[in-house]
């Protein structure tokens, strides 16, 4: 006990919770947070990875929100060079197909002139049977339309979120459950527990957000006790991701024949990334994973596009998510709105609750805003907005500087391979500087676990960014699970086990 009172206390580390947290420090407030497991281990790592207006959503006339994360896609890009970058989205056509093409070219005049573009290219058309990116495709689709968007590594995205509002000031507290949270005179009594060491401890805070993702209803009711809680709609969304099926660098929006769509992305360099699925979900959230339904579903959708075949055989990564949409009623998992709900409680002298509901990559840091402002609202006004000029850490160089810092880099570090070096600036961007430190050659990085996964880069994700065991490592903080073996994974593993926990 004897804690200081915290002016906010955010339950969940997902990208909602990491981005309120930063948002909030920034402007003053203190600022703790606590996640039950690791940062993004939910919805926020199995997302499609888009950092984009949603060209599905206009046909569920979700002006709004299309429009806010078009003009997000720029500012996010900004600042965050290195985790985010263009992607330019190649959207065949044929006739008697699901969609006319006047309908398709009206979403996307819509696309290019509601948001505010500024860096991006505009919508163009293709004629497939000349354009690369026929190439992969069935003879059947002779025109494309091609417009663009953008990429993001989104597990990344939340960890640079949270580790700028620690180095901001906030407590920021990993893999650690709140397990009560009362209303006492006015202050939010709340008891966590670490999950690691079972260390419980108090806090005290002048208001609780509730960003806790699929788990919302669950805090709500188990560590609030309102019995109630039904705002969230589950939605399960899978992801298959094979080895590379095209060279082109663009990526694919295909419509299948039940009006639903997936994208084939180009994935970590080797691969391509197939997804989504969209289905109502009622079990743990902790325990999605992909349904033969959901493998066979992507395999006949893609391959209905591509000339050769995807097959179940083909797959050599699965990755499902549970998407905490608001219950709007809606009929159809993939109608349910995108959009994000702040709901506020608490009347008179009781301590102020913030419920966070839906939300999505792309409007992250708006959502933040908002909450904010609710924030303010409640316990008063802290400092002004101020996120849309900044930067996520290594993210401070220029929107179009991603080769320069390479041949940076490079130069400063010869003795880097060219594919090394660019996955570091793609993860750390000016942080790689500090992850490799005074390192003169090859051997200077430490023993290689598999892949191109050095020591050096271990010890740095578990001294700033949180990381404790392979899986960390491996599946959020980078994809380097895509390129170790079961064994090498295990010997990670036992490393980490060995080497104290760092970050704070």
């Amino acid at each position: 006990m004897g804690r200081n009172i915290h002016d906010i206390f955010v339950i969940g580390g997902g990208i909602n919770g990491c981005g309120i947290a930063r948002d909030a420090v920034g402007r003053g407030y203190s600022v703790a947070l606590a996640e039950m497991n690791d940062f993004a281990s939910g919805t926020s790592s199995g997302a499609t990875k888009l950092i984009h207006g949603g060209l599905r959503y206009l046909e569920h006339y979700e002006f709004r929100l299309v429009r806010e994360s078009l003009m997000e896609r720029e500012i996010l890009w900004a600042m965050a060079p290195h985790i985010i970058w263009p992607l330019r989205f190649v959207l065949p056509y044929h006739k008697g197909g699901i969609r006319p093409a006047w309908l398709i070219r009206l979403g996307l005049f819509l696309y290019d002139h509601l948001g505010g573009r500024k860096l991006l290219p505009p919508t163009a058309v293709l004629d497939m049977r000349h354009d690369p990116a026929g190439k992969p495709l069935k003879a059947l689709f002779s025109k494309a339309f091609e417009y663009s968007d953008g990429w993001v590594d989104d597990a990344r995205m939340v960890v640079l979120n949270a580790r700028d509002a620690a180095d901001k000031g906030a407590l920021i507290m990993p893999r650690t459950k709140v397990v009560s949270a009362r209303r006492e005179n006015g202050l939010w009594h709340i008891e966590t527990t670490d999950t690691l060491t079972g260390r419980n401890d108090s806090h005290q805070a002048r208001m609780l957000v509730n960003a806790a993702g699929p788990w919302v209803d669950h805090v709500i009711r188990s560590a609030i006790g309102q019995n109630e809680a039904h705002h969230v709609r589950l939605v399960q969304g899978s992801h298959i991701v094979v080895k590379k099926k095209f060279d082109d660098v663009r990526a694919y929006f295909f419509q299948n024949p039940d009006n639903r769509i997936i994208f084939a992305i180009p994935y970590e360099g080797d691969f391509t990334l197939i997804g989504t699925t969209d289905r109502d979900y009622t079990a743990d959230p902790r325990d999605v994973r992909i349904s033969e339904e959901e493998t066979v579903y992507l395999c006949n959708a893609a391959s209905e596009y591509f000339k050769e075949p995807v097959r179940p055989e083909d797959i050599v990564w699965t990755y499902s998510a549970v998407r905490p949409l608001y219950d709007d009623g809606a009929s159809k998992a993939q109608e349910a709105t995108r959009d994000y709900v702040l709901k506020l409680e608490g009347e008179g002298d009781a301590a102020p609750l913030l419920n966070i509901f839906g939300g999505k990559l792309t409007t992250y840091r708006r959502l933040s805003e908002h909450a904010l402002e609710k924030i303010g609202a409640a316990i008063g006004v802290k400092g002004a907005p101020w996120t849309a000029k900044s930067h996520l850490p290594g993210g401070d160089f220029p929107v179009r500087g991603y080769e320069a810092q390479v041949d940076k880099l490079r130069r400063r570090y010869s003795f880097l391979a060219d594919p090394l070096a660019r996955r570091l600036v793609r993860r750390y961007g000016t942080k790689a500087e500090l992850l490799l430190g005074n390192a003169s050659g090859i051997d200077d990085l430490g023993r290689l676990f598999g892949g191109d996964l050095y020591e050096a880069e271990v010890t740095y994700l578990v001294e700033h960014e949180w990381a404790r065991h392979a899986e960390d490592v491996l599946w959020r903080r980078t994809k380097d699970g895509l390129r170790l073996s079961k064994e090498q994974a295990q010997s990670l593993e036992e490393y980490m086990a060995a080497m104290p926990a760092m970050a704070g």
